[in-house]
C-alpha cells in the first residue's frame, strides 16, 4: 500500500557554477560571508529536518558525512537512513542500513509503502539515476554565492531533457538562493 502523499526530494548544495564538491571534498566554501540586504533570515534547519521521514544517500556521501560528523555532529539524527552501495561498509549507526538493488524496487515496494517525505541527500550520480528513472518528485537546490571553478558537477550527464516547474524561490541574507522545482513526469 502506497502512502497518500509520497514525495522523494533531491536536495543539493552547490556553487553558482554547479559544483557540489571540491576535488578535496572540503566544505569551508559552505560558509558564505556575503550579505544580501533584501534576503530573509535562514530557515531553522531543525524545523526542516523534522519533515523528513527517511534519507537516502550514496556510499561516498555517507562516508563524507561520517567524516564531517567528527567535527559537526551527525546531521541526520535518528531518522532512518538508507545508504545505496555495493560495497561492504562497517556498521556505525543503528538507524543506517545498506541497500544494493533496484532503485525502482526500493522506491515502489519499500519507500512508498512506509514513508511520506524522503530526501535524497547525495551524491550527483545517484541523483542523476533517480531523475533518469523518474523516481524523484522534486529538486531543491541551495545555490551559494561562489564560483569554485573545478570539482564534482551536480548535473553532469543527465542524458535527456527534463521539464521542471518552479514551486518557490527564496533569497537569504547570506546570499544563498534556494530554488525549489517539481519534476514534471
Amino acid at each position: 500500500m502506497t502512502t497518500d502523499s509520497f514525495k522523494l526530494t533531491i536536495h543539493m548544495v552547490m556553487s553558482l557554477d554547479g559544483i557540489i564538491a571540491k576535488p578535496d571534498n572540503s566544505v569551508e566554501w559552505f560558509e558564505t560571508v556575503d550579505i544580501y540586504e533584501k534576503g530573509v533570515s535562514g530557515q531553522n534547519p531543525e524545523d526542516f529536518l523534522k519533515t523528513i521521514d527517511c534519507y537516502i544517500m550514496g556510499s561516498r556521501t555517507y562516508e563524507h558525512a561520517q567524516e564531517l560528523s567528527k567535527n559537526y555532529g551527525w546531521p541526520y539524527g535518528t531518522t532512518p537512513t538508507i545508504v545505496l552501495t555495493s560495497r561492504n561498509l562497517p556498521e556505525k549507526r543503528k538507524n543506517v542500513e545498506y541497500y544494493n538493488g533496484s532503485l525502482n524496487q526500493l522506491v515502489n515496494e519499500r519507500l512508498k509503502t512506509t514513508y511520506r517525505n524522503v530526501l535524497l541527500a547525495g551524491g550527483a550520480d545517484l541523483a542523476r539515476d533517480f531523475i533518469r528513472l523518474k523516481l524523484a518528485d522534486e529538486i531543491r537546490l541551495s545555490v551559494l554565492p561562489i564560483l569554485l571553478g573545478e570539482g564534482k558537477l551536480f548535473f553532469d550527464h543527465i542524458g535527456k531533457e527534463n521539464a521542471l516547474h518552479l514551486k518557490d524561490v527564496t533569497a537569504y541574507k547570506n546570499g544563498m538562493v534556494e530554488l525549489w522545482y517539481e519534476i514534471k513526469k
